[in-house]
């Protein structure tokens, strides 16, 4: 299923079924989870409901909303050489195929629901990095910094995010894998590219 601007949060509330899993694409930076065009809706699943807005408070401020405690995200039993595994395993594997310009070894360490993206497809997304000639070989020896530490979903997923402070440009990640035969596989990325240091403004 494709799906468009959308983030890894609403995609994996969604995707209870696990066969949403695609590659997003930022403006001007990639992100590995969204495709352009619509968003066909899958055979046999029901619509989704949208809940009612909820009332403003008498001051006119709208109360936050809190989930309930069986659907609130939790912890994940994961420790940091786990967590390195899988980030740098997959940005290095990203790296690759936008060096060689095939994606079909990235689509295969993914999860089902991630491999409904042909490596044709993936090579499509990732067309403009590779014109940039972007390098992501730094993150095999750049510790990342995570912004959201790995936490499992209601729905099973495990999702975490952070950034590799690199010099001249730092790469932000948001990654979200599901439990396939015992390991964690890919199941959606987020890309993006940022300024590691202040620039001084163009004249």
């Amino acid at each position: 299923m494709v799906v468009d601007n959308k983030s890894i949060t609403s995609l994996l509330r969604r995707s209870t079924t696990g066969v949403i899993a695609v590659v997003i694409l930022a403006a001007g930076a990639i992100a590995v989870m969204t495709l352009s065009g619509a968003s066909p809706q899958a055979q046999g699943q029901a619509p989704v409901q949208t809940a009612p807005a909820p009332k403003a408070a008498p001051n006119g401020s709208t109360p936050k909303q809190q989930p309930p405690p069986s659907q609130a995200p939790k912890p994940a039993q994961i420790d940091r050489n786990g967590v390195l595994i899988l980030v740098r395993s997959t940005l290095l594997a990203l790296d690759q195929a936008n060096q060689t310009g095939n994606y079909t070894v990235l689509r295969d360490l993914g999860a089902p629901g991630f491999q409904t993206n042909t490596a044709a497809r993936l090579a499509e997304i990732f067309a403009q990095q590779r014109r940039d000639n972007i390098d992501l070989s730094g993150v095999a020896v750049i510790d990342p910094q995570l912004t959201l530490l790995p936490q499992i979903e209601p729905n099973g997923m495990m999702r975490m995010a952070g950034f590799f402070p690199s010099v001249p440009t730092q790469v932000n990640f948001e990654l979200a894998f599901a439990p396939v035969d015992g390991r964690w596989r890919l199941f959606a990325l987020s890309v993006s590219f940022g300024q590691a240091s202040p620039a001084a403004p163009k004249p």
